[in-house]
């Protein structure tokens, strides 16, 4: 509309085809995704400051307007970071984390966050040649560990939630926790971390609806579908409503973890949709 500067342009990771789909964002959308993820993350995460690490590269955050997926995320929790730390040389190799960053920052620091999607954290940090120095030091640090996205690809290497959990833990010191959050490119301040009781909830300023995937009618709560994501967030491009590929069921509160609200829970992709990618806007 009239006055509205479009200033990044958010790429999401490639889908089969290879091809990353382009989510234009302007200032004042930026600006209330922001906030949007700072209030989520808080009551998870407290208001304690403490360095980012990130597995990802440095030269991501480079690219003149644009800025990938993981980045975007890995941004969200800068309200809670007192330095930033890229711990990869190569964004898609696992294999250049850089060790030496990692002791830096946990020598000078009783508790660190670390970001990374899914698979970047199994196969980086936890398959990958962790110093044993490192590993002795690690485990007197509290750390928390904040992952979303990249399912699929540990599912392909037979790995669940549980068993990526229980193995970060193993590597960090007493009081650590691990966050996971699922959320879409196209609602970057929209997070939905797992709560303790594994549900998902949401926040007032948006629903999620549960469609059927033929007849695209609503479901009632404990019901399978397809999920869609509804916000107030987008001043400068028709994010409203997302109807994604990801199947999910609402469900009934009130919530074990004693958060009131709506909440659901994420039950993985349709069969036969693409690993990654966008949906439908």
């Amino acid at each position: 509309g009239p006055g509205i500067q479009h200033q990044r342009l958010l790429l999401s990771s490639a889908t089969t085809s290879g091809i990353s789909s382009q989510i234009v964002l302007d200032t004042e959308s930026s600006l209330l995704q922001a906030e949007s993820a700072k209030a989520i993350f808080q009551h998870y995460l407290g208001n304690a400051i403490r360095p980012l690490l990130i597995l990802d590269s440095a030269r991501s955050l480079q690219r003149r307007g644009e800025i990938s997926a993981r980045i975007a995320a890995a941004m969200s929790l800068k309200p809670f970071a007192s330095d930033l730390y890229f711990l990869l040389t190569d964004s898609d190799n696992p294999e250049s984390l850089q060790w030496d960053i990692v002791e830096k920052a946990c020598r000078q620091n009783d508790e660190v966050l670390i970001y990374g999607f899914t698979w970047m954290l199994w196969l980086a940090w936890l398959r990958g040649e962790m110093p044993l120095p490192m590993r002795d030091l690690m485990r007197h640090k509290r750390i928390v560990f904040v992952h979303s996205g990249g399912w699929k690809k540990l599912e392909n290497l037979e790995v669940n939630r549980k068993q990526l959990e229980e193995a970060l833990l193993e590597t960090a010191g007493p009081g650590s926790l691990v966050l996971d959050f699922y959320g879409l490119v196209e609602q970057t301040g929209l997070i939905y971390p797992l709560c303790a009781a594994e549900r998902r909830h949401v926040p007032v300023w948006a629903q999620v609806l549960v469609r059927d995937p033929h007849s695209l009618q609503a479901l009632p709560p404990a019901e399978t579908g397809m999920l869609q994501l509804l916000n107030s967030l987008a001043w400068g491009a028709p994010y409203h409503s997302v109807l994604t590929e990801d199947l999910g069921m609402l469900l009934d509160p009130p919530c074990p973890c004693g958060l009131s609200g709506p909440s659901f829970q994420l039950q993985g992709r349709i069969p036969k949709a693409e690993i990654r990618g966008c949906a439908n806007v």
